[in-house]
């Protein structure tokens, strides 16, 4: 299914290289002219610092590996095209054996060649090419730079000698002989569902670097089957994933497009996911995901989705679309599909829906609900340093644990809950971020009774949820009457009160009436508003303070906490903006001019 899905969207992608070609850097360009001149090589590798400068052409390749490797046709390595050994631009100069394994690949390079003037006889300028190649490039200064690795391709009278379609014919042969493809008996396809000559080996593999990789980064492939004990009934290569060699580098064609797209790919510290649909989509969808500040119309479009979901069968009336999401991996030289997603458009719509609105909290200065992007999300389940969160302290895979809970409507990880509590302890640190993180947590638990709502609850009776309001208001009042204060009540006490609250509470209570009786005396209006609050919360326990609170019960006392701020926040900006308007209205008319 995989297969058939990137070999369909090959055929709705712009840009795509020829068959067995991919898209590389030119480093060196040997310029050949009808007129007699000799060829001239010519350095074209961009400053250090102006990488767009590079030139990047469509060149045939395929992937090869071991130690006698196979030339490319036309271009390919200083080593196969001039005989440009390994080491010669160190000071000792080329080891023997690199100098003969140069000669080699330079040998087979040219038998190449003249297998395509031979069977290129329309093609005026292969003469010209082979002859010029065959007696080589008169080496100058220049070639104190050329290295072996270093790419080089043929220019014939300003042309590319690559784009010939003389060239790509060819090499289509070529690359079919050595995948094992093109021997005359056709079978059927398992992407195409149709006869063709099978592939013996994937073409082309998934280019090195395109799948981030905490170790090292190598040439992927995304089918490698070499020994008989990986393989099904003990086959190897594609024995059991009939692909033909149409399809099989088409797919992989489309994989690197969407790879290097920033439009179909979100790159994570241990992978990549790439997502695309069956159609072109003119809304945004899973972009959503990652905005910083996502178009609110388009959330509430999704969360209408969500609650508006028909069923299957009517969705596919509505939206006949599908969308599709590959997560890959790496393992040194192969690639691990750790998820593929085929579903329909309005499934997804309707579980990013629940995205947001599992984990939308409430901005008190901003007075709306505020989404929060999934990369943050991610980074605050790391240590925050007191300044911002440290890079690379977040769990290993968060990020695509995450983006599974996102889209496929699942809770996140079970070990979520209890590592966030710990560094909300050990950091003293709570923010919206991790209070979305939190209410995810809540949303998607068994419990249909445990759903936070994204702003100040003020009918709840939960005791937990109650202490974390009763911390934020005894801070809040603390802070009001000594505002130079340096540690508060939460910098001191906010990780014992989240776990056992009925002491600290408790004493706390006890110590803020010094800070109310300042109040009264120095600020009456706040200590009418904040002693007014304060007794609302702590009127709204039915029982004792609870002395022990659960893992779960922490996250609601840190939720309250934060929402009840966001409550002040709000109530204060209302109060600010109310004033404002009273002096505006108040103040005398501006003289006319």
């Amino acid at each position: 299914m995989l297969l058939q899905r990137l070999t369909e969207q090959a055929g709705r992608l712009e840009g795509l290289p020829p068959e067995f070609y991919r898209y590389r850097q030119i480093d060196w360009v040997l310029i050949i002219t009808t007129g007699g001149a000799a060829p001239k090589l010519v350095d074209r590798r961009p400053p250090a610092k102006a990488r767009a400068d590079a030139v990047v052409e469509a060149v045939p390749y395929v992937q090869r590996s071991g130690t006698k490797v196979p030339p490319f046709l036309v271009v390919d390595t200083a080593e196969f095209v001039l005989g440009r050994a390994r080491g010669a631009t160190d000071e000792q100069g080329p080891a023997e054996k690199d100098v003969a394994e140069a000669a080699r690949r330079r040998g087979e390079y040219l038998a190449l060649l003249r297998r395509w003037a031979a069977e290129a006889f329309d093609e005026p300028s292969a003469s010209l090419v082979l002859d010029s190649l065959t007696r080589g490039v008169a080496e100058d200064e220049s070639w104190g730079e050329l290295e072996a690795r270093h790419t080089v391709a043929v220019l014939v009278d300003g042309r590319w000698l690559h784009e010939r379609a003389s060239v790509r014919e060819l090499w289509a042969r070529v690359v079919r002989e050595r995948k094992g493809a093109g021997g005359g008996q056709q079978e059927l396809c398992l992407a195409c569902g149709e006869p063709g000559d099978l592939l013996s080996t994937i073409p082309e593999p998934i280019k090195k670097g395109a799948i981030p990789s905490a170790g090292g980064s190598n040439e992927a492939q995304l089918i490698s089957v070499n020994s008989p004990a990986q393989g099904r009934g003990g086959a190897t290569k594609l024995v059991n994933t009939p692909v033909c060699d149409r399809c099989g580098g088409r797919a992989m064609a489309a994989l690197n497009n969407m790879l290097a797209s920033d439009s179909h790919r979100r790159s994570m510290s241990d992978g990549v996911l790439l997502w695309w649909t069956r159609e072109p989509l003119e809304e945004a969808l899973f972009e959503l995901v990652d905005d910083n500040d996502p178009d609110p119309q388009a959330v509430a479009h999704l969360i209408d989705t969500l609650h508006h979901n028909p069923d299957p069968a009517a969705a596919e009336r509505i939206e006949p679309n599908d969308f599709y999401a590959l997560t890959l991996g790496l393992n040194n030289a192969r690639t691990v599909v750790r998820e593929w997603l085929d579903i329909p458009v309005q499934t997804v719509k309707a579980n990013l829906g629940a995205w947001f609105e599992d984990h939308g909290v409430f901005d008190g200065w901003r007075g709306t609900t505020r989404y929060l992007p999934l990369w943050l999300l991610a980074l605050a389940t790391g240590r925050h340093n007191g300044t911002q969160y440290a890079k690379g302290t977040a769990p290993r895979g968060i990020e695509r644990e995450l983006l599974r809970t996102a889209l496929h409507r699942t809770p996140p990880p079970a070990g979520l809950l209890p590592h966030l509590l710990q560094r909300i302890r050990a950091d003293h640190r709570v923010d919206a971020p991790r209070t979305a993180l939190l209410r995810l947590a809540l949303n998607r638990s068994h419990d249909r009774t445990d759903r936070p709502m994204p702003r100040l609850d003020s009918d709840s009776t939960d005791p937990a949820y109650l202490c974390g309001r009763a911390f934020a208001v005894l801070e809040a009042i603390q802070t009001a009457a000594l505002p130079d204060v340096k540690a508060t009540i939460g910098d001191k006490y906010f990780g014992t009160a989240m776990t056992a609250p009925a002491a600290v509470l408790a004493n706390l209570r006890h110590g803020a009436n010094a800070h109310l009786k300042r109040l009264r005396r120095d600020r009456k209006g706040a200590y009418l508003v904040l002693n007014e609050r304060l007794a609302q919360v702590f009127g709204a326990f039915t029982d004792d303070l609870p002395t022990h609170l659960s893992p779960r019960e922490q996250a609601r006392f840190v939720i309250g906490y934060e929402q009840q701020r966001a409550a002040d926040f709000a109530a204060r900006a209302a109060a600010k903006a109310d004033k404002a308007a009273k002096a505006a209205a108040n103040s005398p008319d501006e003289p006319a001019s």
